[in-house]
């Protein structure tokens, strides 16, 4: 964050977030309902960080084919993108925000909280992206995950504040403060169940895609071999539901993740060269006779 000039004083207080524990009760706060119908086809969106925008190229290569899905499901990064595209927004102009977002401004200094920074901006952004429509008023049903701090407890919110759930999903523990909602603190579900596979059968789902923005860790240079344990424990952790996917997506574009607009570019890319190589298993996945 930059802060200068005359203007100084307002961007420092407009890039604080006061209350970051405040307890969201109200008849808006991301809650669990009942879906409205029966969910045959889901995409599952994992976490990623930055890997995540390869994301953005699967929904663009998806779009391209045609498909649809009954329910999307996304967890931390992968909930930011399902949020956009489940309200309608085109594929395209999800990838040109991807492209232009300003992502250190998504990142607020958390006053009197315990971690640095909040989401808050997160929240903002979407609810600006997606109209303010709730969760359970989004073109496509969708599933924003969440884990319960308490108990590590997985939660798929579907209706209610749509920006709010967003930011609870990324709340990655230690760096973004956690989202209090009717009492109970919730972080992005990321140590728990990154993939969430799981939390779609358990919606209904009967086929599966799941996206997972993680690295390749058996192809990592040696000079990564000190995020080895860390990248096995997060494998671990995607492949007991990658193995209940129908179609798993794992998208290679190279080990090392940046914020710049070329990492970008070929994140994304990745992410549309292998839904587009995947067409005829993805065709068949979408097919019910």
């Amino acid at each position: 964050m930059r802060v200068g000039g005359s203007a100084g004083l307002g961007t420092l207080v407009s890039a604080c977030a006061f209350e970051p524990d405040l307890d969201h009760a109200g008849p808006q706060a991301p809650h669990v309902i009942a879906l409205l119908r029966p969910v045959r086809t889901a995409w599952v969106f994992s976490s990623g960080g930055p890997r995540g925008f390869v994301h953005v190229g699967v929904v663009k290569g998806l779009a391209e084919l045609g498909l649809v899905p009954d329910l999307l499901v996304g967890a931390s990064v992968g909930a930011l993108v399902a949020a956009l595209y489940a309200s309608g927004r085109p594929a395209l102009a999800i990838e040109q925000m991807a492209l232009d977002l300003q992502l250190m401004g998504l990142g607020r200094l958390a006053m009197g909280g315990e971690e640095r920074f909040s989401g808050s901006a997160i929240a903002d952004l979407v609810r600006s992206e997606v109209g303010g429509l709730g969760l359970e008023r989004l073109r496509i049903p969708f599933a924003c995950v969440a884990a319960r701090r308490k108990d590590a407890v997985v939660v798929g919110f579907n209706a209610g504040d749509t920006g709010l759930a967003v930011q609870a999903s990324c709340a990655i523990e230690g760096q973004f403060t956690p989202v209090r909602i009717r009492g109970d603190q919730y972080v992005d579900a990321d140590l728990y169940q990154p993939l969430p596979v799981r939390l779609a059968r358990q919606l209904g789902a009967t086929r599966v895609l799941a996206v997972d923005a993680s690295a390749h860790e058996d192809r990592a240079p040696a000079s990564a071999a000190r995020y080895r344990d860390t990248d096995l424990k997060k494998r671990a952790l995607t492949e007991m539901d990658a193995r209940l996917a129908d179609v798993t997506l794992h998208p290679d574009f190279g080990y090392y993740v940046s914020l710049s607009r070329e990492f970008r570019e070929r994140a994304i890319a990745a992410g549309y060269r292998a839904t587009l190589a995947a067409a005829k298993p993805l065709a068949a996945l979408h097919h019910f006779a």
